[in-house]
């Protein structure tokens, strides 16, 4: 039987990014994809003009509805806007029993939009955290989430020390916003390090990254696979959706989640 996964995240009306991004992926890797919206934005490739939140009710009410018909085997988080839906996620994962969480702590748009209030970061750290079993900040999120300045690898560590102390079971600090020819991603599980590293792709296609990094270690954790090597696969699969990204749009265009599959479409024909 296919895997079930789960993202709780934010509707991206250009799809390179939020739920969509995290449907695809997960299609792209053979798991199938269940959602729950906790936002509508108006975005596109040059960033997110205007959202709306769903009513945490409502949010609840889609984790449940899936949850009690479907087996979910892994679940993501993505964009939560505020407190209260954080709390409301929290308390379906645990009345549901959900496993493997990937928290994908988005706080910051590319063009700058706040998609996380600042009151809520709180609730994210003491809420979300001790449930995840993974948490997959970027630079300037764990700079957030730990108040300290990230320059250097060893900032990194340090930093995947304070957030594995907040409950996460490993914390993946994502190495893209530092300078250099390869990008080195950090992985502590409480005790040791891990580093997966690869060469920086150079392209303006960058919209939906971390969704689709975070997307593809749940598909790959849906499929029963440890945590570590999740990550190594969902760095090996985001490399290539980054190389053989199409441009599209005026900003900064999608990833290609579908590169592993050699088509064309009925379109181009």
């Amino acid at each position: 039987m296919r895997p079930v996964a789960l993202t709780i995240a934010g509707s991206d009306s250009s799809a390179g990014a939020g739920i969509q991004a995290d449907i695809k992926a997960f299609a792209a890797l053979g798991v199938y994809g269940a959602s729950a919206i906790t936002a509508i934005t108006a975005q596109n490739t040059l960033g997110v003009e205007s959202f709306e939140r769903v009513s945490p009710a409502l949010v609840y009410a889609q984790v449940k509805s899936v949850a009690s018909d479907l087996s979910v085997s892994a679940l993501k988080t993505g964009m939560l806007v505020d407190a209260e839906i954080i709390a409301a996620v929290a308390r379906a994962i645990k009345d549901h029993a959900l496993v493997n969480l990937v928290v994908d702590p988005v706080m910051v748009a590319k063009s700058g939009h706040r998609l996380l209030l600042p009151e809520a970061e709180q609730a994210l750290k003491e809420k979300l955290l001790p449930l995840a079993t993974i948490v997959t900040p970027n630079i300037p999120e764990a700079e957030v989430l730990t108040g300290k300045k990230i320059t250097t690898e060893d900032e990194m560590r340090s930093a995947a020390r304070e957030l594995a102390a907040l409950g996460a079971q490993y914390v993946l600090v994502k190495g893209g916003h530092l300078e250099g020819a390869q990008a080195t991603d950090i992985l502590f599980d409480g005790r040791n390090f891990s580093e997966f590293t690869a060469p920086r792709v150079e392209t303006k296609s960058t919209h939906g990254t971390g969704c689709t990094l975070s997307a593809a270690i749940a598909a790959y954790l849906a499929c029963g696979a440890p945590v570590a090597q999740a990550v190594e696969k969902a760095k090996v699969y985001l490399t290539g959706a980054l190389r053989h990204a199409e441009p599209l749009g005026h900003g900064h265009g999608p990833v290609n989640h579908f590169w592993r599959l050699n088509f064309e479409s009925e379109s181009r024909r």
